[in-house]
């Protein structure tokens, strides 16, 4: 783990660079996770991407990186180009899952230039509907009245597909527990900067390069609709579909997910 200050809280991130005597060839990659994750949420899908450099950041109030002040997506965002930086990073590409999403289409409306290729993973370009605004409002009663593990256990399950949900308990029960170790606060404010963050539509259409689209068929968080209507943004698109997989591809479809990927990371280096 490696660690920075930025707006006077710790920042940390993961730096994974390939075996020694291995070659790495092509652009590095930068992992955002998602709302109830951290970095970790990669551990088990990295090894199956082809070795190069890979950055996997904790985002602010989660993993091991302090809570900002007023946390919002854009302040999220700049955490982002801190480490890159710090790294002195000029060009790479970005993937962000579900909330990572988010952040990455904040970082690419100020620092787009930057970008060889955007992945989202589970995720989109929409602001928040009412309806998704108050669910997130409820969210936070409901952990200052009852608590955030019990919010935590209630709400990870429904990230994966029922059936995988009960065959595959080990990886529900992980995350379940990496996110009980936050604090409640920390989730609080973030659900606060999801609802309050505005849509960004028009930094997906305007993008100029490439965005690879990963979609589950059976995501409650990110509909399927919702993930459609995303499509056409883009001028240059790979979209997939994955059609027994719901919000958490990377262990339902991990396979098929880095297949995926890997394939856009060729496409961006010929």
């Amino acid at each position: 783990m490696q660690q920075i200050t930025f707006q006077g809280k710790q920042l940390a991130f993961f730096e994974n660079t390939p075996e020694q005597g291995r070659d790495v060839e092509g652009l590095p990659v930068i992992l955002i996770h998602g709302f109830l994750e951290d970095s970790r949420l990669w551990d088990e899908w990295l090894p199956l991407l082809p070795p190069r450099r890979y950055i996997r950041i904790d985002l602010p109030g989660s993993g091991n990186s302090e809570l900002l002040e007023n946390l919002s997506i854009d302040s999220m965002a700049e955490a982002v180009a801190a480490v890159v930086e710090h790294l002195g990073l000029e060009r790479f590409v970005l993937m962000g899952h579900s909330m990572g999403g988010y952040v990455a289409l904040a970082f690419a409306e100020k620092w787009g230039g930057k970008l060889a290729g955007l992945c989202l993973f589970h995720s989109h370009p929409f602001e928040d509907s009412e309806e998704k605004k108050t669910s997130r409002l409820k969210s936070v009663e409901f952990i200052q009245k009852n608590g955030h593990v019990i919010y935590v256990r209630q709400a990870i399950p429904q990230l994966f597909v029922y059936d995988y949900s009960k065959g595959y308990q080990s990886e529900v029960n992980r995350l379940i527990h990496n996110a009980a170790n936050f604090k409640p606060a920390n989730i609080i404010a973030t659900l606060d900067a999801m609802r309050l963050r505005p849509d960004r539509s028009e930094v997906l259409r305007n993008i100029a390069c490439p965005v690879l689209m990963l979609i589950g068929k059976h995501d409650t968080a990110v509909p399927l609709e919702l993930s459609m209507a995303m499509t056409p943004l883009p001028s240059q698109a790979s979209i997939h579909v994955f059609p027994t997989v719901g919000h958490m591809g990377m262990f339902s479809a991990s396979r098929e997910t880095a297949k995926a990927f890997r394939e856009f990371l060729t496409f961006l280096n010929e």
